[in-house]
C-alpha cells in the first residue's frame, strides 16, 4: 500500500481528540498506536483489544508518523558574542 493510500486512514478533526490525527472513523490516536507499540504491544495484540482496527491502522499511523518526523527540522539559533 502506498503512502497516498495510507494517508487515507489518518484524519485531522479539531472536533474530535483536541485535532490529534485519528484513525479514520474512531477516536484512536495515532499517539495512542505509537505508545502501544514502544509499550511492548504487538500488533495483534492492538487488534484484539480494539477490533476496529486493522493492520493497515496500525501501518498508516507508523507511516504518518514518520512522514511527520521527516518533515521535521531543528532550526539552531547561533548567538553572536
Amino acid at each position: 500500500m502506498s503512502m497516498n493510500e495510507l494517508r487515507t486512514h489518518i484524519v485531522i478533526d479539531p472536533e474530535v481528540r483536541f485535532g490529534k490525527p485519528c484513525i479514520k472513523g474512531t477516536r484512536i490516536t495515532v499517539g495512542d498506536i505509537l505508545q502501544w507499540l514502544s509499550g511492548g504491544m504487538t500488533e495483534q495484540e492492538i487488534i484484539e483489544d480494539y477490533p476496529e482496527l486493522h493492520e493497515t491502522h496500525i501501518k498508516a499511523a507508523l507511516a504518518f508518523a514518520a512522514e511527520r518526523d521527516a518533515m521535521t527540522k531543528v532550526v539552531v539559533h547561533e548567538t553572536v558574542a
